[in-house]
């Protein structure tokens, strides 16, 4: 599959750079490349994969109308996601920094749109994923041992255990994520060997006169498009820990295209076995459509597959915690942020603030700051494209690839515009906040001195000095005291832009 996408897209490589950052003295302190090809496939897979294959079938249905053009939607939408991720092959490899989105659009835009994204996620998206995610296995794995009574709130709270687990090792983390990603893996499987064995062996009713259909609305059809991308969401998370990737040039592009066709063929085939198992009406009526495949198709096994639907969040959630603190830790570096977020913890090589940020926020989620985000990166692409020419790119994907995609996201945008215009006009609302915050705390010499001293006490000063490159925190421990290094930038990047 690898082999025949580089060749459908004319994708480049250039692996003579290992990698290493030669600026960087071996005996600093400073994130360590530790993560392979296969864990670096994990992440993805294992962010991917989530609830979202087993919400979303529903509502690409109910949009789409008809049986055959759902599946259609599925793949449209894996090929689309894939487009995007291979973008961000490119973006990845180009500038070999941790952060995704935030630093995309820092080297291409400026700081100002990267502060906003920053600013979005940092108060809505990242929280409130997180929680989302988290409540979701709590009540997948902690329910069906104590229905009809509710579960114990201490026992969806052992979630947390994972933001330990990353702040404690990124070996840990991401071994974790390896095994849960098996997990999923298999989950998915044991759906689609039974829908498939039945299909073969004649049961294909459900697909005769697969188009027809008397609900097909072209205002909702582009609905269809968002349910069936949710479900893709996560294939930009590798970005965010690029700095610890060994031979990026490498593994980044090969994990976010193997990644993203294993995906996509595996969302075609579980929903062909949901269809060939249920009817469209049956399916519709569902409230969990996989328990309900389960009670039909895996009598025996049917209990597990709650548990395995667990497990199969816990590993997004995992990823999240991994992947997201990397973005804040960056955002700090870059002086976005406080110095806090910016420190590693001396001996584990962790961003322990940073994650520690991510666990301790909610606030209601809003995707319309996602995709406009993720489509201001890729336009930044193309802008950055044309104004360095020369800049070197080991991984580049077909200009066409990367308009399609930007064109897409933008379309997803106006969508939520229309279709839901007071939340989204909220989340737009949220996202400006930003600017005064931008104004009041990084570009401080756009103000007037006399507020610079009001606000100074509330924010940290920039470190710029040699003299403040190191400074460390102790805080109150039962085992030991834990000590943080502070990371100014590693990269001095050449971006020409004001």
């Amino acid at each position: 599959n690898v082999i025949i996408l580089q060749t459908l897209c004319n994708i480049t490589f250039d692996l003579s750079d290992e990698g290493t950052d030669k600026t960087v003295k071996d005996d600093a302190v400073h994130l360590r490349r530790s993560i392979g090809l296969l864990p670096s496939i994990s992440f993805i897979i294992g962010t991917v994969v989530g609830s979202g294959i087993f919400i979303a079938p529903k509502g690409v249905l109910m949009n789409s109308g008809s049986v055959g053009l759902s599946l259609l939607v599925w793949a449209l939408c894996g090929v689309l996601s894939t487009f995007g991720a291979l973008c961000y092959a490119e973006l990845g490899t180009s500038f070999r920094k941790s952060g995704g989105h935030y630093t995309y659009l820092l080297e291409t835009l400026g700081p100002l749109p990267a502060f906003l994204q920053l600013w979005i996620d940092v108060c809505i998206l990242l929280p409130a994923v997180a929680t989302y995610v988290s409540l979701a296995f709590g009540q997948y794995v902690v329910e069906p041992l104590f229905m009809p009574c509710v579960a114990p709130t201490a026992l969806v709270k052992i979630v947390s255990m994972l933001g330990v687990m990353n702040c404690w090792s990124v070996t840990l983390a991401a071994r974790t994520q390896v095994l849960l990603t098996f997990i999923k893996m298999f989950a998915l499987i044991l759906i689609i060997i039974p829908g498939i064995m039945a299909l073969v062996n004649g049961k294909t009713e459900n697909f005769r006169n697969a188009f027809d259909s008397d609900s097909l609305s072209l205002t909702k059809l582009p609905l269809a498009f968002y349910s069936g991308l949710y479900a893709y969401g996560g294939w930009f998370y590798l970005n965010f820990i690029t700095e610890e990737v060994i031979n990026p040039n490498r593994t980044i592009p090969l994990a976010i295209v193997f990644s993203m066709v294993t995906v996509t063929v595996f969302y075609v085939l579980i929903n062909v076995a949901y269809y060939t198992i249920m009817t469209a009406n049956e399916l519709l009526m569902s409230d969990a459509v996989a328990v309900t495949f389960a009670s039909r198709a895996l009598q025996g096994v049917a209990p597990a597959i709650p548990v395995l639907v667990a497990l199969s969040c816990l590993g997004t959630l995992n990823g999240g915690f991994f992947s997201s603190p990397r973005m804040l830790f960056v955002g700090a570096r870059e002086g976005h942020l406080p110095a806090i977020f910016s420190m590693i913890h001396i001996r584990r090589q962790t961003p322990l603030p940073a994650v520690l940020c991510l666990i301790f926020q909610l606030i209601n989620f809003a995707s319309f700051s996602r995709w406009l985000f993720i489509a201001l990166a890729t336009l930044g692409m193309i802008i950055h494209r044309y104004r360095f020419p020369d800049h070197p790119r080991p991984f580049k994907v077909p200009l066409a690839v990367v308009v399609i995609f930007t064109i897409v996201c933008f379309f997803i945008v106006g969508l939520s515009l229309y279709s839901d215009p007071w939340n989204t006009g909220g989340s737009c609302a949220l996202t400006l906040s930003g600017v005064p915050v931008y104004y009041l705390t990084v570009k401080k010499s756009y103000i007037p001195e006399r507020w610079k001293k009001a606000f100074s006490d509330l924010f940290r000063k920039d470190v710029s000095s040699a003299e403040k490159s190191v400074c460390c925190l102790t805080t109150y421990n039962p085992l030991n005291a834990l000590h943080f290094y502070y990371s100014k930038p590693r990269f001095h990047s050449n971006r020409n832009i004001p």
